[in-house]
């Protein structure tokens, strides 16, 4: 049975950005409002830069779809770019610290980091978010909804504890930072101010929670079937992310087992419940019923107004690094594109699960699971 997959394509400055969605099932109405809803939350977020006031991120269904709905075949999406003019770019000869710039150039034996830079963008993860959405769209009919929001910005710290899954998305939405504490919002906006005005940058940390998932998505048996590390490294795989952790994380290894593992209780209609989620949703690389809650860690950007130390490739001298037009924060905006990359691993594990060559014998086979789940 074919496995959901994508590519991507397209550099930050060139024609447009592609997408290529292959093995989607048919039968899915798309309205292309909802993935475009997401391209604009992705464009938000406070500390964001000039480039977000010229792109006004709109996608085209290129293939895919007939009257509306999904026909089973690979589904083209495309992004254009207003802001294009990538042979008109003077070329860069002094590569950022933190950036591809330097290693790119080496490795693909380039004289101008222009060459690396362009595609090693963030602004690659415009397309990934147009995909994301069509996903969620895919999971939305199988009971599975995603919110992401900030819980760290810089040095401060925002208090999620007790809220639901709905307050949460209802929050960040409304927050300028994605935060869903008010008192922490403002000193995260204030920590962006500072950073600007020292010709800086501020990363974060988001987290991301899904619900609904059913127990079983993922494998234990092989390495490469586990869903905890496939999302692990989807959340990698977006630029300027440094660490991943689902549920407790790094803080699970600094407790006592009767601390962390999350004890299995009797349940209603006898489906078992859990007094805790400390493990995030995942046992054994595979969802456990509880909901899925995975944080990633996103440095600074790499462009600073300010720039540090570097070196020119063709004089070898001591420089300045280059100065592009970057933002002072855009971990609100990453905690949109992780929403995206979590929404793809979790419908491509829907799909590796229980198949279904459309929506509707997909929902036929998740509706019999989690009724002989009950029996349990």
């Amino acid at each position: 049975m074919p496995q959901l997959r994508y590519f991507t394509a397209g550099e930050s400055h060139g024609q447009c950005l592609i997408g290529v969605l292959d093995g989607f099932p048919a039968g899915l109405k798309i309205d292309p409002d909802a993935i475009n809803r997401d391209l604009a939350r992705r464009q938000k977020g406070y500390g964001r830069g000039g480039r977000m006031k010229i792109e006004a991120d709109q996608a085209e269904i290129l293939s895919g779809m007939r009257l509306g709905e999904t026909i089973g075949s690979p589904i083209a999406l495309m992004v254009k770019n207003r802001d294009f003019k990538i042979n008109e770019l003077p070329p860069v000869t002094k590569p950022r610290p933190g950036h591809a710039d330097l290693a790119g150039v080496i490795k693909y034996d380039r004289q101008d980091a222009r060459d690396i830079l362009e595609r090693s963008s963030a602004r690659e993860t415009t397309v990934r978010v147009a995909i994301g959405a069509v996903c969620k769209l895919l999971l939305a009919e199988v009971g599975v909804e995603i919110v992401g929001h900030i819980v760290s910005l810089g040095a401060v710290q925002a208090r999620t504890d007790g809220l639901t899954f709905q307050e949460i998305r209802q929050r960040s939405e409304a927050s300028e930072v994605r935060c869903v504490d008010p008192e922490a919002e403002k000193k995260m906006i204030e920590a962006v101010d500072a950073a600007k005005a020292q010709g800086d940058t501020l990363g974060g940390v988001f987290e991301i929670i899904a619900t609904g998932c059913p127990v079983g998505l993922g494998s234990h048996v092989q390495w490469d079937r586990k869903l905890d590390a496939n999302i692990a490294r989807a959340l990698m795989s977006i630029q300027a992310i440094k660490g991943v952790e689902t549920g407790l994380g790094f803080e699970a290894a600094r407790r006592f087992g009767s601390q962390v593992h999350d004890e299995i209780l009797p349940g209603q209609e006898g489906v078992l419940s859990r007094a805790s989620n400390n493990a995030g949703g995942f046992e054994g690389g595979m969802t456990n019923g509880q909901p899925v809650v995975v944080r990633a860690a996103m440095k600074p950007l790499s462009t600073l107004m300010k720039p540090m130390r570097s070196v020119d490739i063709q004089t070898k001298e001591e420089v300045k690094a280059t100065v592009e037009r970057s933002d002072v924060c855009a971990t609100p905006a990453a905690a949109v594109i992780g929403e995206a990359v979590v929404a793809f691993e979790l419908a491509k594990a829907v799909l590796d699960k229980f198949g279904g060559d459309s929506i509707r014998e997909l929902k036929r086979n998740v509706a019999s699971y989690r009724e002989a789940c009950k029996r349990w």
